[in-house]
């Protein structure tokens, strides 16, 4: 049977299935592939430089050539190594725009009995058919309130409720501020978090709502796309008040195992937003491990930004949400009450 080539929404659904294998190139597939994509590349990345070079000045029946000179002595190990990731006899296959790598070695593993599907295509459709996926109109409830207000553990309380999330912080490794990368996790490409995102929006159903922290463009060095950072600031914002004490206890438990490097590299690298004065306080204040005093002196930078964030949304697009409690957990419950309250009253 023939390798079949499949459009990117089919190639997804057979993906929740049955293995893909990328054979583009080991740089190509680091700067971004379709979540759960086995690596298989035909060339390196010094082969596939050589090649295009051959195919710009000598034509394609020489770049032709060169790559069976190259692929030839490998083709049973290709068939080993797809062996090796999957026992399943489907599989799904693509390369850059579905051209001679994913059909050459498509047309090998039908050869070797499996049955292949291509995606029609291939990565660059799909990549168009994710940035696409972004302007589709969501059921967004925003989750506002200032630092420290332990919106990330709410949204996990959400879920645990059986409400729909979008995690933008976990999906891009980083926590949204200064201080969001100093435990060091890498984070992706902007290109793999749009992937991973869009990966995560497929599971959601747009009709109901989905919650989303309230966020800016940026997340570390990763951007929210624009479709979906658009909704975002077009949706309600269901902003919660803790009391600053139970921020500042939540942020200094959060961050009290960093050292006091990292912090003080974290103040240093925002001190021209945070001011002189603000910045010695808060690097004395790290110095002496009192990260108390550190974090109120910081707080007052960043609430005071985020109130001005806030001040660029339509006042009736922002319903406070006042409740006795700091728990993330009771705070999810009445969140989850308001929001049935609003859907029921439009």
């Amino acid at each position: 049977m023939s390798p079949r080539p499949l459009n990117p929404d089919i190639f997804l659904q057979q993906a929740a299935q049955y293995p893909v294998f990328d054979v583009r190139c080991p740089s190509e597939y680091a700067r971004g592939h379709i979540p759960g994509a086995h690596n298989l590349p035909l060339f390196s990345d010094e082969e596939r430089h050589e090649i295009g070079i051959l195919y710009k000045q000598q034509g394609r029946t020489c770049a032709f050539m060169r790559g069976l000179e190259i692929v030839g002595p490998l083709l049973a190990e290709y068939i080993v190594r797809v062996r090796s990731h999957t026992d399943s006899r489907h599989i799904l296959i693509h390369c850059w725009r579905g051209g001679m790598r994913s059909e050459s070695l498509s047309w090998l593993l039908d050869k070797a009995g499996f049955r292949v599907g291509l995606l029609k295509g291939g990565y660059k459709a799909y990549r168009k058919y994710v940035m696409t996926g972004f302007e589709t109109p969501l059921s967004l409830l925003v989750l506002g309130g200032m630092t420290g207000s332990g919106k990330t553990e709410i949204l996990h309380n959400l879920q645990r409720r059986r409400q729909q999330i979008l995690d933008l912080e976990g999906l891009a490794h980083h926590k949204g501020s200064a201080f969001g990368a100093v435990d060091n996790i890498a984070q992706p490409t902007t290109e793999q978090f749009e992937n991973d995102l869009f990966d995560a929006m497929r599971v959601l159903d747009p009709g109901q709502t989905i919650w989303i922290e309230d966020e800016s463009r940026k997340i570390g060095h990763v951007s929210v796309p624009e479709g979906l950072f658009r909704q975002m600031r077009e949706a309600l914002v269901m902003r919660i008040q803790v009391s600053r004490q139970a921020r500042v206890t939540r942020l200094c438990s959060d961050y009290g195992a960093v050292s006091p490097e990292k912090l003080g590299n974290a103040v240093r690298a925002i001190s021209k937003r945070l001011g002189g004065e603000r910045t010695r306080i808060a690097l004395e204040a790290i110095a002496a491990g009192d990260y108390a005093t550190a974090t109120h002196a910081l707080l007052d930078y960043y609430d005071k930004t985020y109130q001005f964030g806030l001040s660029k949304r339509h006042p009736d697009s922002i319903i406070d949400l006042d409740h006795a409690s700091d728990s993330p957990c009771a705070i999810a419950g009445a969140l989850v009450e308001k929001a049935a309250k609003i859907s029921r009253n439009p």
